[in-house]
């Protein structure tokens, strides 16, 4: 087949690291030319969007904010008005279960079929090939990209219409910061009262409580290693759009917001561009303590 992925961050780089594995021409653009340049090396060609819209038979979108998604596919010199009749595209995006109504809409009238299928499992996931996918738009559609979805997938469901695969992710968003400040609070208290946390990390795994916050990024917070997987300014982006969401339906998710506050005043301690488990650094200073 012959694909186009726009967006090659720290997941992007692995999954279309896959798909050249797996034998597809791949065309790739980023903004940042030298983000691409591991894919480019790995036999991708690099070319402008207009022209990867116009000779893909899928499109493939991983990009930051709802805001990149709109004016990449909608703007001006969006890809929908470049992307022939009868193809494919497909939004890995963590973005607004709105607009990927309306991009369904709009491709749908161009003949095009769009799926929102956001991802989860992070840098690891991507890498070893095993990420979640969680779709929503057409059987028919998903029917002809799951092939391409697998190579990097071990998990890939319709959850429904447009959008749904959206709200699935942020369902999947709020879990996680659950699992993440208890994470985040555990070995705090472990610390402070004199456990071994790589053995009470061990321990605890194999139990009720486990979790791959506390398996994975938990290892990571008591080694000091905060490099993102996943960047804190993009999982603040997916809280807001979930808070948005829960308030439109008349929800109220107060550990959910709790969560933000928390990521924002680490955003204010300089953590921006840091990966997801150093939500620990913001508790560490609130408490005073450190655990390395």
């Amino acid at each position: 087949m012959n694909i186009g992925w726009i967006g090659t961050g720290v997941m992007g780089v692995s999954m279309c690291k896959h798909i050249l594995k797996a034998g597809h021409k791949l065309r790739i653009y980023n903004r940042t030319v030298a983000k691409a340049q591991p894919v480019i090396e790995a036999g991708a060609e690099f070319v402008q969007p207009r022209e990867l819209a116009e000779n893909s038979d899928i499109v493939f979108l991983m990009l930051g904010y709802p805001k990149d998604v709109e004016e990449v596919v909608l703007g001006e010199h969006g890809i929908l008005n470049h992307m022939k009749k009868g193809t494919v595209l497909v939004d890995h995006t963590t973005s607004s279960p709105e607009l990927a109504e309306r991009i369904f809409k709009a491709a749908n009238e161009k003949e095009i079929d769009s799926i929102d299928a956001p991802v989860s499992g992070g840098d690891i996931g991507a890498r070893e090939g095993r990420l979640v996918v969680m779709c929503g738009g057409q059987q028919k559609a998903l029917d002809r990209i799951n092939d391409v979805l697998k190579v990097y997938s071990a998990n890939v469901q319709l959850m429904g219409g447009p959008g749904l695969g959206q709200h699935t992710k942020m369902v999947n968003q709020i879990v996680l910061a659950g699992n993440m400040i208890g994470t985040v609070e555990g070995l705090l208290y472990g610390h402070k009262c004199g456990l071994s946390l790589e053995q009470l990390i061990n321990t605890i795994k194999s139990g009720a409580a486990n979790s791959t916050a506390w398996s994975v990024l938990g290892l990571r917070m008591v080694k000091g290693d905060f490099e993102p997987g996943f960047y804190v300014e993009h999982y603040i982006k997916d809280l807001s759009i979930a808070i948005n969401e829960a308030n439109r339906m008349n929800l109220s998710l107060p550990g959910l917001a709790l969560v933000k506050q928390l990521y924002h005043a680490l955003v204010a301690q300089g953590g921006a561009r840091n990966g997801t488990q150093a939500l620990l650094l913001a508790l560490e200073t609130l408490n005073n303590h450190k655990i390395r």
